[in-house]
């Protein structure tokens, strides 16, 4: 596939990720099919985990921040009255006997105390960086830091099934939620252990593992990813935004300020044009006029120039 197909200039791919791919090797894969293309992922999915992989494409590289802050949905199964240093099956799995056996209406009523704006430890093993270094790089290395609590958010927890010492949960989470974390707290507070045994992740805002697509798609060079690229405007929607006319979209994407008229108070919007396509994102100055942030040219050929020219605007 030649890396100057339509698709590969402007889009993002909705993966079903499996279990045991990396979502380093996803964007690898995507990469080959992309040519010279610009590929990145939004939001690592473990090897163990499987479900909704965003990629973005070439201008869709440039939202990946935004997709990251999406509301995602997870499906999990944790076995209660098991540990483990990883807070999964991946690390040494320590089955605890004597492990008192919570119920259902009480595990029901605990996961409530988790719903809402929560401080959260993240697990020793995890990509975080601890004065440089990945945090599961020192854990491997056996040495000794804390990992401080974050504020994350927590919409929903549902539970679907309970057979101990399974339990299984559909949990709605903001951006920098641990899943298997959220586990290990729940456990907790009964009186118990849990380390987590699969992990789905079901959606990312508007992105739906239903109609995500498969691997063996991916890989296969016969398959028309067209059909399959959705358009980067997604990645904004319910976001501020303007409809510009074409001769102020194209100063912006110049690198120059534009006076436009607005009922929204928002500091940026993200500007459209006539026909729904999203070309830039704006910032207002003290003096009235927006200036642009970022640009979505409408081909690759022109984004590397509309990006170093508002670049060079934005700094002075």
């Amino acid at each position: 596939m030649s890396g100057s197909a339509a698709w590969c200039t402007r889009g993002i791919l909705n993966l079903d990720k499996p279990a045991g791919i990396t979502s380093r090797q996803a964007v690898n894969q995507l990469q080959a099919r992309c040519g010279k293309a610009r590929v990145g992922h939004a939001g690592t999915l473990d090897p163990l985990a499987t479900g909704v992989l965003l990629m973005g494409i070439g201008q869709g590289t440039r939202l990946i921040s935004d997709l990251q802050r999406l509301p995602k949905t997870y499906q999990a199964t944790f076995l209660l009255g098991h540990s483990s240093e990883t807070e999964d099956i991946e690390g040494e799995v320590v089955r605890h006997p004597a492990a008192r056996e919570p119920g259902r209406n009480e595990l029901e009523a605990a996961a409530q105390q988790f719903v809402g704006r929560i401080a959260q430890r993240p697990p020793r093993f995890s990509a975080l960086k601890v004065s440089g270094r990945r945090a599961y790089d020192l854990a491997r290395a056996g040495q000794t830091f804390e990992l401080s609590e974050r504020w994350v958010d927590v919409y929903r927890i549902k539970l679907l099934r309970y057979e101990y010492p399974e339990l299984e949960l559909e949990i709605d989470c903001g951006s920098g939620t641990y899943v298997r974390s959220l586990g290990r707290d729940l456990a907790s507070a009964c009186g118990t252990h849990a380390v987590m045994s699969q992990l789905r992740r079901l959606a990312i805002g508007p992105f739906e593992v239903g109609h995500a697509v498969a691997w063996d798609a991916l890989i296969d060079q016969r398959f028309d990813l067209s059909f399959a690229v959705q358009p980067i405007e997604l990645a904004v929607a319910g976001r501020p935004r303007e409809i510009l006319s074409e001769p102020d979209l194209i100063r912006v994407q110049q690198g120059q300020a534009v006076a436009i008229e607005t009922q929204s108070d928002a500091s940026s919007l993200f500007a459209f044009d006539a026909s729904g396509r999203l070309r830039a994102e704006i910032g207002q100055r003290p003096t009235g006029l927006w200036h642009p942030l970022r640009v979505f040219p409408l081909t690759e050929s022109a984004a590397a120039k509309s990006t170093d020219t508002a670049s060079r605007n934005h700094a002075t």
